[in-house]
């Protein structure tokens, strides 16, 4: 429960803060993490199709 009401706290700060921010920013700022995201994404995907004892799910 406690880490339910941290995880909602730094939400509604960063929520908070991109409303503040310039569109400019908010937008460079998604870019990014959506780029990040992507990557780790093929990365991971990729590492689990080489992994010799990895399971497939149906």
């Amino acid at each position: 429960m406690l880490f339910l009401v941290a995880a909602l706290l730094l939400l509604g700060v960063a929520m908070g803060t991109v409303a503040h921010a310039p569109l400019s920013v908010t937008l460079v700022a998604t870019a990014v993490v959506a780029t990040w995201l992507t990557i780790f994404a093929i990365r991971e995907r990729t590492a689990r199709r080489r992994a010799p004892g990895a399971r497939r799910e149906a």
